[in-house]
């Protein structure tokens, strides 16, 4: 190991307050990965209580590694990524477990297994070599893509799950069972627990998926997402601190999970249901070591605005001396007492989400805001202080029409001049802040079925936006990069064979233009091509707990709003 990167390494745990370093002998030793940069990874909550889980069983040992892509200058790259505590290589680890939320970091999983000299295909690896698992929402909505390079999915809420995952493959470990016995055991014994080569795959003449069947009929026929019935009975908090992160200032909490409104491009919504929030006085604790820790309180969810708690935990906050940070709040939920709230606590920037530009595509989205939400949640936020406004929309919706990028326009005009003139004779309004983003199809939505739009069309809406709000004064617009939306597409709903395209791209070194040429796999049959309600789906082996008549009713009534 060379003196630079243990010096990096160091340097960052010297930083960090609250990491666990245990002493290696007989335990289960598991290296948490997140497949993406230090600054990112620290500041996913889901990461850091899986890392409190595991760590918090006496038979388990967990560190951390992240990825570094080249050019970031950070020497863990040499040679194969090592764990941050006590840096030893990744291969020496009875786990490797990735933590994933986003589909676009599926290529990094490959580069950090092949740099830690472990056998990418998992149906080739041996007794020796290290598990390899993985979880978080990317995989909990589909985890066919990475099937061919992952051991073992664990799909759903981790404080459900994973103790006992880790108890029985302990167990299993410690009696001697081979690598294929402690899977199958694994498969058999542990509600959402997802061993790929157990189950296979098989396919029509057309390309669609005929069935999927378990390799023996011991094992489930269908995979069941775990969920924690009362959040109230655990918390989900910031347990390590450190400041090279994206939220360096903030101790973040989670209040909430699921979400009831529905809104049909929305997974997190609907994977993550039933809807369940934290109370205040479960909350407290949170509150007051953050607080304590002098950071600003961030309380997270899928609807925090939702919270019937809301006002009362931030008014907590602030008679604590604390400060907050909320999330995107849903508009209709934006009142005088919320905006005085956010304005007391210091924030000058806050994130609404009318997703579309007339009521006609909210209706379809099923988003449950009208215009006038929309203008009164403006008029408190401005006449409260509130200098900065960012809003999100999404283009190349369901039945997105040219009147509704019009409308767009219109809409972010009206809000601009709404708030200029109510904080005129006051602080003059600073900004608006347009967050474009395309629409991509999820898994377990009513919009599964639907094709992404093409890249070319998108442009030319993005670019009719831009240049339509050049002028308009205090207005920024941002927006992704359509080519990559493709790609996130393609991984969002591919099935085990777009593997094949994650293996070329891992070889070409990043090179998806090529990959997507050389492997004999058309990328459009996922991501262009309208699906047949009827067609098994790469995930339906997944039972989320959602009616799949219920998500076809929704599409099917979004599409009749077409007019």
């Amino acid at each position: 190991m060379s003196w630079k990167k243990q010096k990096r390494h160091e340097q960052l745990l010297a930083q960090e307050t609250g990491y666990q370093r245990k002493v290696w002998g007989d335990k289960l030793t598991v290296c948490l990965v997140y497949p993406n940069v230090y600054r990112i990874g620290m500041a996913n909550l889901g990461f850091q209580t899986v890392y409190s889980l595991l760590n918090g069983l006496p038979f388990c040992l967990c560190e951390r590694a992240f990825f570094s892509p080249p050019g970031e200058g950070d020497p863990s790259r040499e040679k194969g990524l090592i764990s941050l505590e006590s840096q030893r290589p990744l291969k020496d680890f009875d786990i490797v477990a990735f933590a994933i939320p986003f589909e676009n970091d599926y290529p990094h999983l490959l580069s950090i297994l092949a740099g830690a000299g472990i056998t990418l295909q998992a149906s080739l690896r041996k007794d020796s070599d290290p598990l390899v698992m993985a979880g978080g929402i990317a995989a909990t909505l589909n985890p066919e893509p990475l099937s061919s390079f992952v051991d073992l999915f664990l799909l759903g809420e981790a404080e459900e799950s994973l103790p006992e995952f880790a108890e029985r493959y302990w167990e299993a470990l410690t009696q001697g069972l081979d690598r294929r016995q402690r899977l199958f055991t694994v498969q058999r014994d542990v509600t959402g627990a997802y061993v790929p080569q157990l189950y296979s795959v098989y396919y029509s003449p057309d390309g669609a998926i005929e069935e999927i069947l378990p390799a023996d009929n011991a094992l489930p026929q269908k995979i069941r997402r775990r969920w924690g019935k009362d959040l109230c009975a655990f918390r989900t908090e910031q347990i390590i601190s450190t400041p090279g992160t994206e939220f360096g200032d903030l101790f973040l909490a989670e209040v909430s999970r699921g979400c009831s409104r529905g809104c049909r491009f929305c997974a997190a919504g609907f994977v993550y249901r039933p809807v369940r929030f934290r109370r205040k006085e479960v909350l407290e604790p949170s509150l007051i070591r953050g607080i304590a820790e002098g950071k600003r309180i961030g309380l997270l969810g899928t609807a925090v605005s939702d919270h019937p708690q809301l006002a009362d935990l931030c008014r907590s906050v602030l008679e604590k001396g604390g400060t907050f940070a909320l999330s995107s709040l849903r508009m209709d939920r934006i009142n005088g007492e919320i905006a005085g709230l956010l304005r007391e606590s210091g924030v000058e920037t806050v994130s609404l989400a009318p997703e579309a530009g007339t009521q006609r595509l909210r209706d379809v989205l099923h988003k449950g805001i009208s215009e006038e939400d929309i203008f009164s949640a403006v008029e408190h936020l401005v006449v409260h202080g509130i200098r900065q406004i960012r809003l999100y929309f999404m283009v190349g919706l369901p039945t997105e029409t040219e009147a509704d990028i019009e409308g767009l326009i219109r809409l972010t005009r009206q809000i601009r001049h709404q708030a200029l003139q109510l904080s005129k004779g006051k602080k003059p309004f600073k900004r608006i802040t347009l967050s474009i983003n395309q629409f991509i199809p999820k898994p377990f939505t009513p919009f599964q079925w639907h094709p992404l739009e093409e890249v070319g069309v998108v442009k030319k809406k993005l670019q009719r936006i831009k240049k339509a709000l050049h002028n308009e004064g205090p207005v920024q617009v941002f927006h992704d990069l359509p080519k990559w939306n493709y790609i996130q597409t393609l991984l969002s709903l591919g099935d085990r064979r777009v593997g094949q395209i994650l293996s070329e791209v891992h070889r070409l070194n990043g090179n998806w233009a090529q990959a997507l040429k050389k492997v004999p796999l058309n990328p459009d049959f996922y991501v262009y091509r309208p699906k047949e309600l009827s067609e098994t789906l790469p995930w339906d082996f997944i039972d989320q707990g959602i009616d799949k008549a219920l998500l076809i009713r929704e599409y099917q009534q979004a599409l009749s709003k077409s007019s």
